[in-house]
């Protein structure tokens, strides 16, 4: 069921204001993160040696190769689970992409390095300053 043009108008208003208020949250709502599946595989390859290599130290009594098949599962299974790290190049602009279709930055550079209650003081003041919203 489509939306009227007055629900249509509050959401765009509602998102406007999620992207001026957090951008960083509103960036990461709108990224559509999907890991590879390959990355899926190597990391079950990964588990599957690791736990062979753990039974085989238990079966044959080392307990340094069990520990390593220990190490070598955990290593797999914190690999399939962590993010991707992104390459040292921009594929394309980083921020946040309003209704208008600009990009606002996610963090200004000069922001980066405040401290989190200049932050929040800062939000307060802005707040305080649009009319106690």
């Amino acid at each position: 069921m489509p939306l009227s043009e007055y629900e249509q108008r509050v959401l765009e208003q509602m998102e406007r204001q999620l992207t001026s208020d957090d951008p960083r949250l509103a960036n990461t709502l709108t990224q559509r993160g999907h890991r590879p599946f390959g990355r899926y595989v190597i990391a079950g390859v990964g588990a599957s040696v690791g736990l062979l290599l753990l039974v085989l130290g238990a079966a044959n009594g080392l307990p340094w190769l069990g520990v390593i098949g220990f190490v070598v599962m955990f290593a797999a299974v914190a690999f399939a689970f962590a993010a991707p790290q992104r390459s040292g190049h921009r594929s394309g602009p980083r921020g946040v992409v309003q209704s208008d279709g600009k990009v606002k930055p996610a963090t200004p550079p000069a922001r980066q390095k405040s401290s989190l209650m200049s932050r929040l003081e800062e939000r307060w003041e802005r707040r305080r300053g649009e009319g106690g919203r």
